[in-house]
């Protein structure tokens, strides 16, 4: 999604809804793959939000918003600023962040710490949107004296336009004099509190009038729009010695697109660590209050950790009722089924999410109940002892290894549908279908190859025991017709 901003100073809302929301409404519906357009109408201002159908090409989205604005930027009436979008995603949730407080220090000098961590931050690669949360920022505060003002002939007016005017530095071109060329700079910018008071602001009696003579100047903390503290709830260890709420500040900190949060999170948290020697004083205290990696990880290795107690439980089962040869078929064909689905994955380019995760596990008993299938055959056709140890697994191979082949076709067509689900249930399907579809992928590999293991050792005696199978026949057919 996106959003429109466009300024109408001196309009009202429904000046501002009549000449610029309905118009921008129109065009905006009519780019493809617009969903949903919302606005609202405010004092001297509107914002649209325009929402794409999900699936849409995101780049492609807002070259035809912006394309669509630049061909109908003179349709708004004089007054109007040009429109202004600003584009959204779920890239931009922050996926970090470090809150900073202090028992000694205020949110005003806390603020200032945070904007040079913040630049820090800003250095590791794959950051791409970092914001300060809370704190005071610097300003400097021009309060004005009406009476004095009165006394001295200015205005508020007259005040504020002669310190925007002195505020202000440009190139005024330049002059070659011995073969080498000066440049021109006119004005500079004000740069202490100073340099503002000693601004004249008007003329009276024939005097120069500063801006000291009526007004006070305050260098120092902006009045404060939030407000963010922090505390240990009284269970956690360390209420005991910080028991209050203190002032802080909160850096967030987001990702680019398709960047790994684990790895950026833990090179985050490392510069951090090298900033407290240097940067951040000793009072000052750092708390990691969102990690969206550390969350990651710990579901990615919960997951892990789960699957290996159903592999060894399943194993210890099989094991029980089959002997240790069924359980060792059933303990290396799960690990290595799921080992070819995360490499082919690694392979398309995709990622770890709940949804895909939620799909391994979906995939955990049809892997184990399709190996137990062929373990079962094996161990069933050992305790009949009709043939030989090695023909007997090669005949149990052949005698379900094509049913189970077909099995899987059968899942795979089942869930193969769910990959064209259109829409934002689409979108979870498909990750769903890809997971599913991969790993019965890899588990069909898996049982071809170990059909073609199973084989391998046996080839050269496959002819012998095709006559042993005759054989065996034979005899059991001339036993029954004595009987």
């Amino acid at each position: 999604m996106a959003d429109v901003m466009v300024g109408y100073p001196g309009a009202s809302p429904s000046e501002v809804e009549s000449r610029v929301i309905k118009p921008l409404e129109k065009i905006l519906s009519n780019i493809k793959g617009v969903e949903h357009v919302h606005s609202m109408a405010m004092n001297g201002q509107a914002m649209l939000i325009v929402q794409f159908y999900v699936g849409q090409d995101v780049e492609r989205s807002y070259v035809k918003l912006y394309d669509e604005l630049a061909k109908h930027e003179n349709m708004f009436p004089t007054g109007v600023y040009k429109p202004m979008v600003k584009t959204r995603s779920i890239d931009d949730v922050p996926m970090l962040g470090l809150t900073l407080w202090s028992e000694k220090q205020d949110d005003y000098q806390l603020r200032q710490i945070a904007e040079e961590v913040t630049s820090e931050i800003e250095k590791v690669k794959d950051v791409a949107i970092t914001k300060e949360i809370g704190g005071r920022n610097r300003v400097v505060k021009v309060v004005l004296d009406k009476d004095k003002m009165s006394g001295n002939g200015v205005d508020a007016m007259g005040i504020m336009q002669m310190i925007q005017a002195n505020n202000n530095s440009s190139q005024s071109g330049s002059f070659v004099t011995k073969d080498q060329e000066y440049l021109l700079t006119t004005g500079q910018f004000l740069q202490t509190a100073e340099d503002v008071e000693n601004l004249v602001v008007g003329v009276n009696a024939n005097l120069p009038v500063y801006l000291k003579q009526v007004a006070t100047v305050q260098d120092g903390p902006a009045t404060p729009n939030s407000y963010v503290s922090f505390g240990y709830g009284k269970y956690n260890e360390k209420f005991k010695t910080a028991s209050s709420e203190y002032p802080a500040v909160t850096i967030s900190v987001g990702k680019v697109k398709g960047a790994d949060a684990m790895k950026i999170s833990e090179k985050i948290l490392d510069r951090v660590e090298q900033l407290k020697k240097t940067m951040i004083p000793s009072d000052v205290h750092v708390e990691v209050s969102r990690n969206y990696g550390e969350t990651a990880s710990d579901k990615v290795g919960e997951l892990l950790l789960h699957l290996g107690i159903a592999i060894i439980a399943v194993t210890f089962l099989v094991v029980l009722a089959m002997g240790w040869r069924g359980g060792l078929v059933v303990f290396l064909s799960v690990p290595l089924t799921f080992a070819l689905t995360l490499f082919a994955y690694y392979l398309l380019g995709y990622t770890l999410n709940r949804i895909t995760l939620f799909a391994l596990v979906f995939v955990v008993g049809i892997v184990v109940d399709d190996s137990i299938i062929i373990a079962e055959n094996m161990h069933r056709h050992f305790k009949m002892k009709r043939l030989p140890f090695k023909q007997a697994a090669i005949y149990a191979i052949n005698e379900v290894g094509n049913p189970t082949i077909l099995a899987t076709f059968t899942v795979i067509a089942a869930i193969l549908p769910m990959a064209f689900v259109s829409g934002h249930d689409g979108s979870v399907y498909e990750s769903n279908a890809d997971w599913r579809f991969h790993c019965h992928v890899a588990f069909l590999v898996c049982r071809i190859d170990r059909n073609t293991i199973f084989r391998l050792p046996f080839t050269a005696r496959k002819r012998r025991a095709k006559t042993q199978r005759r054989a065996w026949t034979r005899n059991q057919l001339d036993l029954q017709i004595i009987q």
